[in-house]
């Protein structure tokens, strides 16, 4: 169910529902339309606990018939490096768990995380980017620091895909999906502001009480430099969705 709508800016939607099943709900809602509208869509796919209720509704719409994506391709975000697709804590392994295992995607692509130089792995992946058109519908979500994809915080953002150090927060944050006896990868690679902002459209999820503050900061009528998901508010079409915990009840 719907709360509210709320206009942020020019061209910035908040759309607030009362369950994080309603806001994967809302989502899907819009990945049909975008996929009956444009079949050959590009999609750009995020990791994290977030999307995993919407990639399992979509999964579900697929297996109804209510849902095609065999003339679709995606590009995720970002992936950890260096780290073997084949690990369990890859974005990799991740994709294909909770979605393409169970979709008939046309094609998808992840930033190659055993790739052997990393500049020249995101180059390739830009390129790719570039020669499919850039992205349709853009899924991003948001780390408490207010990083999108791995852009975190910083005086200065990279316009196009990158091999980047993750800063203390996010690898503390993402130490629980690893064993203690196990390497941690503290850099990773990711789609750049730039790459980010050719979206056509993006949807933005923020989930549960923990990103209250960020979200706070979103939406407060400024853009705050060291949180890259601020300069969303300068994108043409953004629509934000939070369940009511993540808005403040």
């Amino acid at each position: 169910m719907t709360l509210l709508l709320v206009q942020i800016g020019r061209n910035m939607k908040k759309i607030v529902c009362e369950t994080y099943e309603d806001v994967c709900n809302h989502a899907a809602d819009i990945y049909v339309r975008q996929l009956k509208e444009k079949p050959e869509t590009v999609l750009g796919l995020a990791t994290g606990s977030t999307p995993v209720g919407l990639y399992k509704e979509l999964v579900r719409r697929y297996k109804s018939g209510e849902i095609d994506f065999s003339n679709a391709q995606s590009f995720n975000l970002d992936e950890y490096y260096p780290i073997d697709p084949s690990h369990s804590q890859s974005y990799d392994y991740f994709m294909r768990k909770h979605l393409f295992d169970y979709i008939n995607i046309g094609k998808f692509q992840i930033p190659n995380g055993s790739a052997e130089d990393a500049n020249a792995e995101c180059a390739r992946y830009e390129a790719e980017l570039d020669a499919a058109g850039g992205i349709d519908l853009m899924l991003l979500g948001i780390g408490v620091n207010g990083h999108i994809g791995f852009n975190e915080p910083s005086v200065s953002y990279s316009l196009e895909t990158h091999h980047i150090n993750l800063t203390e927060s996010s690898i503390a944050a993402n130490s629980r999906f690893f064993n203690s006896d196990e390497h941690q990868p503290t850099t990773a690679l990711t789609m750049g502001i730039g790459q980010i902002f050719k979206s056509k459209k993006i949807i933005l999820l923020i989930t549960g009480e923990a990103k209250v503050d960020i979200a706070k900061k979103l939406f407060d009528g400024k853009i705050h430099t060291d949180i890259p998901a601020c300069l969303l508010l300068l994108h043409p079409d953004v629509t934000v969705i939070l369940d009511k915990a993540a808005n403040g009840g």
